[in-house]
Parts: C-alpha cells; structure tokens; sequence
C-alpha cells in the first residue's frame, strides 16, 4: 500500500506519485507514434487510454487483492457498467443476487436488457447451491458479500468453485469488505469490483472505481473503458492513491469501532434487530469468521420494521452524519428504503430482506465512546 507505485519520470527522484494532470502526451517523432500503436512502446497517448498516475493507483490495488492486473475508473457504477459490458453480449444470462446494490440491481433490471442481456436474480438460497441455478445460458454470477445493507454473507469459495466447473466467470463486489478483511481472488473468484469511493479511498471526497482480475478477462474490459470513456481523472487517481497508503489503519479502526457499536446496540432493547457479521447471532457469522479477517465498518440495525422510527432516529443523529455513503473516516447513517434501495418494490425489498425500519450505520473513526453517547440519545 505504501511502497507499490509507478509513474515516475526518470531522474526525478519523486518520493510521491506525481500527478500527470495532461489530457495528451507528446511525441518527438512519427516513428515514436508508430511504435506506440504497434505495442512496442511504454509510451503513453492520451490519457482516455491510459496515464501514468492511474496506472500507479491501479497496480497498487492489484497487488492489494492478490490479482494480475486492475483497471479503476470514473465510480463503482460505471466499473459494473463497463465490466458487464465488456464481457457479456446480447444472449448471455448473468445471475445476481436478489440481495444486491440498487445501482446493481436497476442497471441489470433497467438498462442491460435493452442490449439483449438477460439477468436472472436469486435468493441467498439459491446462491448457497449456485451450481443447480445456472444454466447453459449462464455467462457470469455476480454477487456481493458482505450483502448491502444486511451484511449477510455468501460463500465465495462455493460459488468460485460451482461456477469454474461449468466456465462461468464469478464476479464479486468487494466494497464492504476491503481487501484488508476479505481477499475473493486467493478464495477462487475471477474479477473483484471496488466502488473505491468507499474504504479504498476512505476519505469521502473521491468518486471511483475499480476492477481486480486476471489480463485476459481485464483486456475486454479495458477496451471497453476505451470506447465508453469511464477511465479515472490523474488527479482522483492520486487522491486514490494517497488514500490507499493508509488503508489498513483505517480498517482495522473501522473494525473495532463497530464491533463495540454493534455489540452495545445488541444489547439495547430499544433496537428490534442488529445486522453484524462479528456478532455470534448474525445468521453467516461462521462463514464470515470463516473467509474473512475482519468484519468490517458497517452495521445495519432495523427498528421495528417501521419507517416512522426509523427516520425519527435518523433525524436526531447528531455526531454521526445522515449521508448515503460509506467507508469514510466520518461515522455515516443512511436509510436504505430511501436511498440504495429507493424505487424498489415491496416484493424486491422482502426479496433483499430489507424493511423499512432498516438505518444502515457507516462507522467511522471517531471514538466509540462518543458514537454510542449519540446512538443512545437518537434512540431517544
């Protein structure tokens, strides 16, 4: 995290990874030019294609995940976008979890059906046993764990393993985790995704993503980055980077901060429910113990099922900052019946097992002690 970085000019002698802030490079001769589209050259072109300081973030991420080659780009949103794009065609199926992001889920729903790409959502059941669901038509399952926002978990070995049997490519999205707590790629998972504005950045003020797998699933994938233009400005890149130096810190933080806030919460009967996966009465706290190192920053905890309670906690937060996002250093609540999963139906909310009394809690870096002094007045 601290030492991995490339894209620095020769001599400079640059401590940091510089910020190649051009939208062009220049060229001294035709010959360079002709070199560079044979692919006989480290040169660059134009930073669409690729940029020494994105290059710098993307291979720190690689070696992060334990993968061959990462590519991020402009959000978490468009590294879905552009990797169901560039490796699905019109025909293929891809299966995804009901239990999924709402970006995820309305993009697969909505949008890639137009283009003839027919997704298929499953329960976390049909997951455990992924190998009986797929079909001859299956191209990719993709799938979260832990899940948004109950932190439920899927076995990403058994679903790794299911789906190379019948040449299926398993994509997981790893953004709850980090690296730091959970690394899909040594458990048999072909490609990760990163919405790294979450903890890869962890600082709340750069938009990105990124995709962590093998070169000859990431090179279609690249490709189509070229043609949609989702690549990472040089400067987010940076901001990145910066952010990366520091994220085992920051994660182990985030794990202890929430588990003494989940515990405190499972213990306060003003609460009807408390999602963790550290807590022993979470239903995958075996597997997670299991295939993860931590358990991350984010606990979710529903209040009676109403929305009525749930948005007058929400409302009287105080330290702890009522904003959709997540994995920054600043404590977070969101509402998911209001945000990931707004617009979803009532049938698409019991298939998630997200009702509308469900406040999903971002734990930040703040001092518990603090955090649990406002959870306690926000309960009221």
């Amino acid at each position: 995290m601290i030492h991995v970085s490339a894209g620095n000019s020769d001599g400079a002698g640059s401590l940091t990874t510089p910020i190649y802030e051009t939208t062009t490079f220049v060229f001294d001769n035709a010959e360079q030019v002709r070199e560079y589209a044979e692919g006989k050259s480290q040169r660059f072109l134009y930073s669409r294609y690729a940029n020494p300081t994105v290059l710098a973030v993307e291979k720190t991420i690689a070696s992060l995940e334990g993968g061959e080659t990462a590519l991020v780009l402009s959000s978490g949103q468009s590294a879905t976008t552009t990797a169901l794009l560039g490796l699905l065609s019109s025909g293929d199926e891809v299966i995804c979890s009901s239990a999924i992001y709402g970006g995820t889920l309305h993009l697969l729903a909505d949008l890639l059906p137009k283009f003839g790409i027919r997704p298929r959502f499953v329960s976390l059941e049909d997951l455990a046993g992924v190998d009986r669901v797929l079909s001859d038509a299956t191209k990719m399952v993709w799938f979260e764990s832990p899940i948004n926002p109950t932190l439920r978990c899927v076995d990403i070995a058994a679903v790794a393993t299911a789906c190379r049997a019948r040449g299926v490519l398993s994509v997981v999205d790893n953004t709850f985790a980090s690296p730091i707590n959970q690394r899909p790629i040594a458990l048999g998972v072909d490609i990760v995704m990163h919405s790294a504005t979450k903890y890869l950045n962890g600082h709340s003020d750069v938009t990105a993503g990124a995709l962590v797998g093998p070169a000859r699933l990431l090179a279609p994938i690249e490709k189509t980055r070229r043609l949609v233009g989702g690549v990472l400005d040089p400067y987010a890149a940076y901001a990145l980077g910066r952010g990366l130096k520091t994220l085992d810190v920051r994660v182990q933080r985030h794990n202890v901060n929430a588990m003494a806030i989940a515990g405190w919460l499972s213990r306060d009967r003003r609460v009807n429910r408390v999602y963790y996966p550290g807590l022993e009465s979470h239903p995958d706290h075996a597997l997670a113990a299991r295939q993860m190192s931590g358990f991350g920053g984010m606990v979710c905890v529903d209040l009676g099922g109403r929305i009525e309670r749930a948005t007058r906690f929400f409302d009287r937060l105080g330290l702890i900052k009522r904003a959709a996002s997540l994995g920054g250093v600043e404590s977070l609540c969101s509402l998911p019946v209001l945000t990931s999963q707004w617009g979803h139906s009532e049938e698409e909310l019991e298939r998630a097992g997200v009702t509308q009394g469900m406040a999903r809690l971002s734990i930040g870096l703040e001092d518990p002690d603090d955090l649990i002094a406002d959870l306690d007045q926000a309960l009221g």
